[in-house]
């Protein structure tokens, strides 16, 4: 299996558990104080983590390739997007609209990330991998189906739709700067995003919560906001934007299921069918197969890498021999048949 397969699932699977978690908290304090406690907490505890494995690493050349000026408007588009607009659209979209109408609008984050990635970012795909993307997008709507409430076009309604579209854009702006250090890109995030957050909780005159709450929503950031993150930036690496997406959507399964055993709730019906249709689309994209010739253009960039048939270059520089490694590099022209992913070298077209 792709370790990008494995990178996504994991991604989802944090997300996932913490969301009941995260409820379990929700009565203690106001929604967007909540949001800005976790991706505080994420980025806090990404930012200690990123220090001490600085402090450790003996090779220069080692680890992950950081940010760079180049990766500033990505990332910044991603943090605006993602961290900011996208959490006060559906803080806003909240206050009008039934959460079970917001559970079922919330899917739309999958289908608009997809369809951004294939038609303005021009990231291939085939019949098999749009029916998988299909069936996921149906289980999940089917999950959150059972308690959906009458659903109208409300403003609220638009305000979830256009968190939805905020958040399809940061993903696809964070696979421009995936070959990056995911630590990096993940605590940036964070530490903005929660500034920003709790700075509008502030303004909206939101009491701050006690220690404890807060330590405990910033463990729950740290883990399904923070290494979910960067887990998603690795398979985004690996996978690209839409196929990572498909993948992640397995999150709400991994909530409900969770919920289901601290509530001590038998699943309906519904759920079992949800879970079938979620493992059919998975099915498909992980038996997908592309192979073909294709052309190789020149490039230069810097990322994480081992010496693979991708990666046949000279050192200009005292290698210690220690992989992966990161420096700058150039690839040659080349022309090869083998299965591959869009990943952040097969971005050419068909």
């Amino acid at each position: 299996m792709n370790r990008g397969v494995i990178y996504a699932l994991l991604a989802a699977a944090l997300f996932g558990a913490s969301t009941p978690f995260a409820k379990s908290l929700a009565g203690q304090l106001s929604p967007v104080a909540l949001a800005g406690m976790l991706y505080m907490g994420s980025g806090v505890g990404l930012l200690a983590f990123y220090l001490m494995r600085r402090l450790a690493r003996r090779s220069e050349q080692g680890g992950e390739a950081g940010l760079t000026a180049k990766d500033a408007p990505w990332l910044g588009g991603a943090i605006l997007t993602g961290g900011v607009a996208g959490p006060v659209l559906l803080m806003t979209g909240l206050l009008s609209t039934p959460a079970s109408t917001a559970s079922l609008l919330l899917n739309m984050e999958g289908v608009l990330t997809a369809l951004l990635a294939w038609f303005v970012f021009r990231e291939n795909f085939d019949r098999g991998i749009f029916l998988g993307m299909l069936l996921i997008v149906a289980a999940g709507v089917l999950l959150s189906w059972e308690q959906q409430a009458a659903l109208g076009v409300p403003w609220g309604a638009l305000a979830i739709v256009g968190a939805c579209l905020c958040w399809a854009i940061d993903n696809n702006l964070t696979r421009k700067v995936s070959a990056s250090d995911a630590v990096q890109i993940a605590c940036i995030k964070g530490l903005v995003a929660g500034t920003v957050n709790l700075g509008v909780a502030g303004l909206l005159g939101a009491a701050m919560p006690p220690l404890r709450t807060a330590l405990a929503a910033g463990v729950i950031g740290l883990g399904g906001y923070g290494l979910s993150l960067v887990l998603f930036v690795l398979a985004l690496r690996h996978l690209g934007t839409a196929r990572t997406g498909a993948y992640f959507s397995a999150a709400p399964f991994v909530g409900a299921a969770i919920s289901l055993v601290m509530l001590g709730e038998r699943p309906a019906l519904t759920f079992w069918l949800a879970v079938a249709l979620m493992a059919g689309g998975i099915w498909l994209h992980l038996t997908e197969t592309h192979e073909h010739e294709h052309q190789h253009e020149p490039l230069d960039h810097n990322h994480a890498h081992s010496h693979d048939e991708h990666h046949q270059h000279e050192h200009d520089f005292e290698w210690d021999g220690v992989e992966p490694h990161a420096h700058r590099h150039h690839h040659a022209a080349m022309s090869h048949s083998h299965k591959h992913y869009p990943d952040i070298h097969h971005q050419h077209r068909h």
